[in-house]
């Protein structure tokens, strides 16, 4: 049986548009020793390292973690696409769980550059690429990113079925950027209107600019370490993993003609799914969530595939406020990658850092009130879905 993995320890950067941010290993040393520090254990007691990046060279998270000292330990680089994160994550959860170490410290970071979204789906050399460009073209030629085109066609698609209004997804950004004004590690912190949101350029029908996130810099960090380990260092009560799955693409992303399968919807339900199982608890238990968000048409289907609502009416829950303070469930508290922003290989640690801040209290003005079971789902197309639950 695996041991019972505890996150004791978190930290991130202020996340920055691109150009304003400092290098990559400066970010991802800052917060490697936010989550040491907060952890209350010194590097030398760290047996492994995993190191989440999309953009860089193969040894990039030797360089980052050589800033803190060089003692010999592993150094797993990690790259999956935008869930590239939470796959570290899994990936250091695992070395503790099978009792390969006690101690293993997580990090992913990303220097971005302007319209590096775009530029990224360009390159297109995986499985996902002859049945994006077919369907993309049945909806007709445009120059937007890639990653729009699909993403925003999940949403036309959405729209055709359900009849969600166009007005549904610009809430969803409203809402991002309401909390995002909170935090103060996000890249936005001015609220938006929901006229704002829908007078903003044209993206690909039904996404406007303020509907799709944006190329951001940025670090996040976290400790792992089994109970033993937790005790000697002076944690009684920290928050844990109680479940995580990881899910790649089925068939039906491919072979059913559907841009919303497309783009993960089965995969986040299974990934669901599974996590609901291990844990012994499901979606109404949940308290808080940060789920992956790139463009508001994700969230929208992201709600339907963890279980918030049946499918087709994510447009109630939107317009009911289930998905705010107040309401059933408090979606990303951070601001998510609409408002946070979104580096890709550190918003998986992101995630992690914000619900175990909402577990212990700490969130500030974004706490939200007594929670105690907290849910992730972090999406990278390619495709890998990783969706985790914490509790205290």
């Amino acid at each position: 049986m695996s041991r019972r993995v505890n996150v004791i320890g978190v930290g991130m950067v202020k996340f920055q548009k691109p150009g304003a941010s400092d290098p990559y290993d400066v970010m991802a040393g800052g917060a490697m020793r936010a989550a040491l520090e907060d952890a209350g254990v010194p590097f030398e007691a760290v047996e492994q390292a995993y190191a989440g990046y999309v953009f860089g060279d193969s040894t990039c998270g030797q360089r980052a973690v050589y800033g803190l000292g060089m003692t010999g330990i592993p150094v797993f680089n990690v790259n999956n696409n935008c869930s590239t994160g939470s796959s570290a994550l899994m990936l250091g959860r695992q070395a503790v769980a099978g009792g390969m170490a006690e101690c293993v410290l997580v990090v992913g970071f990303e220097q971005m550059e302007r319209g590096a979204l775009g530029s990224k789906w360009e390159d297109r050399t995986n499985p996902l690429d002859k049945h994006a460009n077919v369907m993309v073209e049945q909806q007709g030629f445009t120059s937007a990113p890639p990653a729009a085109q699909m993403f925003g066609g999940a949403g036309r698609e959405h729209q055709w079925k359900y009849g969600t209004t166009r007005e549904t997804f610009a809430k969803v950004s409203v809402k991002a950027r309401r909390h995002a004004s909170r935090n103060p590690y996000a890249l936005f912190g001015q609220e938006a209107t929901l006229e704002e949101v829908m007078a903003s350029p044209e993206v690909f029908d039904p996404l406007t600019r303020f509907q799709c996130c944006p190329p951001t810099c940025g670090a996040a960090a976290a400790v792992l370490c089994s109970d033993d380990f937790a005790r000697r260092h002076g944690h009684a009560d920290p928050v844990w993993i109680a479940g995580q799955a990881m899910t790649t693409d089925f068939a039906s992303s491919f072979e059913e003609g559907s841009m919303i399968k497309m783009v993960g919807f089965d995969m986040a339900k299974s990934a669901a799914a599974k996590v609901y199982e291990e844990a012994g608890i499901g979606i109404g238990d949940v308290d808080v969530i940060e789920l992956h968000d790139c463009f508001t048409a994700n969230e929208i289907l992201t709600y339907e595939a963890l279980g918030l609502c049946p499918e087709g009416e994510a447009q109630k829950l939107v317009e009911d406020g289930d998905n705010t303070y107040g309401g059933k469930w408090v979606t990303n508290p951070s601001g998510g990658l609409l408002s946070k922003g979104h580096p890709l290989g550190a918003t998986g640690l992101a995630q992690c850092t914000e619900l175990v801040w909402q577990l212990r209290g700490q969130a500030q003005d974004r706490q939200v009130e007594g929670a105690r079971v907290a849910l992730q789902h972090n999406l990278g197309l390619g495709g890998a879905c990783v969706v985790t639950m914490y509790r205290r």
